[in-house]
């Protein structure tokens, strides 16, 4: 990408902003930030040689590609503000939760446009994004591709619907994550363990498990039976699960975050502009 601007300059804008420049995706002095609050300037720009800029301004025109990292809720106020600046050849990214293509299309009058769905982890390296494209070419798709998998992984979907899915499970994921070893760790103090001890026992056996996974062609099921000797007391603890039927709550929990996902996109479609 030649020049890229990212308006909303708060944790995620700073992310992939960062994410960009240590990919070598784009330099610094093709990387541009717009954000209202002038106090969020200092920080992203370490990231920039441009000026910061509270509002877009003719310069927008000459951006490639501009990232949407800003509220749904405010997308319209901005979505005004922005369309007599905005080249119809520019590529449009959002990062918003339930804004749909449809939406941003009407709203910025582009035809180019990246939805895309990230999780917490990509302010590390690690995150996790689903995104689907619209009228773009293949070598911008392949483009797209390169800068959102700068924070992690990244897949492409046909389906804009799936991004509601993937909200459920690794936008969200990482809080059923933290649920599931907040347990193990209360249990690891309930048997005995003082909370320090409790920590250390769960934070490296997920980290472990994980890489396990990670360095193998296996899959999960095997790793799970692997784990169990028959009469032991892994087994003992699955046949818990199974009988207070873990696997059905955790897929009724997600399937219920899918919906909520859905519901929250309608809600903002029917919302009216501020």
């Amino acid at each position: 990408m030649k020049q890229i601007l990212i308006i909303g300059a708060g944790n995620m804008g700073y992310t992939y902003g960062k994410s960009f420049l240590d990919s070598s995706q784009v330099t610094r002095e093709r990387l541009f930030f717009i954000d209202q609050d002038a106090d969020k300037a200092e920080r992203v720009m370490t990231l920039s040689d441009n000026p910061f800029h509270t509002e877009p301004s003719g310069f927008v025109r000459s951006m490639d590609l501009i990232l949407l990292c800003v509220k749904p809720q405010d997308f319209r106020q901005l979505s005004n503000r922005l369309l007599p600046y905005l080249s119809p050849d520019s590529i449009v990214i959002s990062i918003m939760a339930g804004v749909s293509i449809e939406s941003i299309r009407f709203e910025l009058n582009c035809q180019k446009v990246v939805r895309a769905m990230p999780n917490l982890p990509a302010a590390i390296g690690k995150g996790m994004t689903v995104y689907t494209c619209q009228q773009l070419s293949q070598t911008e798709s392949h483009e797209v591709s390169k800068l959102l998998g700068s924070t992690g992984k990244a897949l492409e979907v046909e389906q804009e619907d799936l991004l509601d899915a993937a909200t459920a499970i690794s936008g969200s994921g990482p809080a059923y994550v933290y649920i599931f070893m907040k347990a193990m760790q209360q249990s690891a103090e309930a048997m005995g363990f003082d909370s320090e001890a409790a920590e250390l026992l769960v934070r490296q056996t997920f980290e472990g498990s994980i890489d396990l996974l990670q360095q193998s062609e296996d899959g999960l099921q095997v790793w799970i039976d692997r784990v169990s000797s028959k009469g032991g007391t892994t087994e003992a603890a699955r046949n818990t699960f199974d009988e207070q039927d873990l696997e059905s709550a955790i897929h009724a929990g997600l399937e219920s975050a899918r919906v909520r996902a859905g519901e929250l996109r309608e809600a903002i479609k029917r919302s009216p502009a501020g």
